[in-house]
């Protein structure tokens, strides 16, 4: 296939006629459809309806150790709650507190209690001059948002093939002690798809940071969410790591099954070492007796153990593997050559990652709009909304429906082409 680049301004001017005609066919056609936030379909919701039925009236709401799960207590979560969501992300129950439904909001928890209080004695960040977070690029909005909310100043660093530049952190982190923390999506990154490779995470476990209340903010939103059987991407284990490297309380590592079982009404959790846990129990004393153990019961019973959750999530995959290759497919065919960009094909998570021309990225995401497409405003995955170089597009194929996604992605890939002829026209 001929790239745009090659080819002479009349032929160019004739490919975008001939697009044109395409585009005003959908823009014409009355198109509603929605690929912009990386919500779980119908379809996967379903899937977890069950859960409706294991707990009722007549139910035994008591845990194994005779906790009554309708009243007040068990301040960080029930126990068998902590093996479940421990086995989902790989570390020992006693290392896991639960919490509500959203792991964001732990998060945000966690920024909050360090601007007030500090971090394991050190001195609050509402009381320092400057406070700086590191946000690996493209990342997830979301992060950015609760760092923007605090006025923490952010740093992009760039994501490789292996995840972010390690070069960069190790030299920014070494001699900046106003850095505070880093941000990080470790598997099926949002929005490319990276999972860290094992050299990355050992490298973090090894960090030598300036400031002493350094965190790794760790969230494994995406570690059992994969597309393929055996087709997976592994992540090493990050507490295990920095205990080794000597390092055990640098990571804060956050989970929730929002994504697995209802959004909004899931179970989150946070994974650190002893030293940090008992700073955020003293923090969660203060703000309520304990979290929804009904709720907590109701997964563990639903799903037994994480064989339950290993299978489960199979339907998810078999759900979403659709949708992510026939959008790839529809990459390869339609733009494989052209020029007009690139992508990551990814083996789990629930986004694609498109590489537009640099300075395309608000042109393409305006016009699919126009013909009736609404994806991720371009900017979203960059600390502040701005995209240094106008090219990334975060897809998220989950929600719509796969005849819904097909007529969405020959929108997309529409507009892509009439942008980057456009763009290549302006150099000819």
């Amino acid at each position: 296939m001929q790239s745009y680049q090659e080819m002479s301004k009349e032929e160019l001017l004739q490919e975008k006629a001939k697009l044109e005609a395409i585009y005003r066919r959908f823009a014409n056609s009355g198109l509603k459809l929605d690929m912009s936030r990386g919500k779980p379909s119908a379809e996967q919701l379903d899937l977890s309806m069950g859960m409706m039925d294991v707990l009722n009236s007549s139910t035994d709401l008591s845990c194994e150790d005779g906790t009554d799960c309708r009243n007040y207590g068990v301040l960080d979560g029930i126990q068998e709650a902590k093996v479940l969501l421990g086995d989902m992300i790989e570390c020992h129950p006693d290392n896991i507190i639960i919490y509500g439904n959203s792991s964001l909001n732990i998060m945000y928890d966690t920024v909050s209690r360090s601007m007030t209080h500090g971090v394991m004695g050190n001195t609050p960040w509402c009381k320092l001059d400057k406070v700086k977070f590191l946000c690996p690029v493209p990342g997830y909005d979301r992060h950015f948002t609760i760092t923007e909310y605090f006025g923490i100043e952010m740093i992009n660093i760039p994501m490789l093939s292996t995840g972010p530049d390690m070069d960069m952190v190790e030299e920014l982190v070494s001699r900046d002690d106003t850095i505070k923390a880093i941000w990080c999506v470790p598997k099926y990154s949002n929005p490319q798809g990276i999972t860290y490779s094992d050299e990355t995470v050992r490298r973090f476990a090894r960090l030598k940071p300036a400031a002493k209340d350094f965190r790794i903010y760790w969230d494994n939103a995406y570690g059992v969410h994969h597309l393929y059987d055996i087709d997976q991407d592994n992540l090493v284990e990050i507490l295990a790591e920095c205990k080794r490297a000597g390092n055990p309380d640098m990571v804060y590592k956050f989970c929730s099954t929002s994504k697995i079982s209802f959004p909004g009404s899931g179970v989150a959790a946070i994974a650190a070492s002893a030293n940090n846990l008992v700073e955020i129990r003293e923090q969660m004393k203060v703000a309520t007796i304990g979290h929804d153990k009904v709720n907590q019961l109701r997964h563990v019973r639903f799903f037994k153990d994480i064989y339950g959750m290993t299978e489960h999530m199979r339907k998810h995959a078999n759900i979403l593997r659709p949708k992510f290759e026939m959008i790839i497919d529809t990459f390869e065919r339609e733009l494989d050559g052209r020029g007009a960009g690139s992508w990551i094909t990814p083996k789990g998570g629930y986004f694609i990652a498109f590489e537009a021309l640099e300075g395309c990225a608000k042109a393409i995401v305006a016009k699919a709009k126009k013909a009736g497409v609404t994806m991720t405003p371009a900017g979203a995955p960059y600390p502040y909304g701005k995209d240094p170089h106008d090219s990334t597009i975060r897809i998220a194929p989950t929600y719509p429906t796969l005849e819904d996604l097909k007529i969405a992605t020959d929108v997309f890939v529409t507009c892509v082409k009439l942008v980057s002829i456009d763009k290549v026209l302006e150099s000819k």
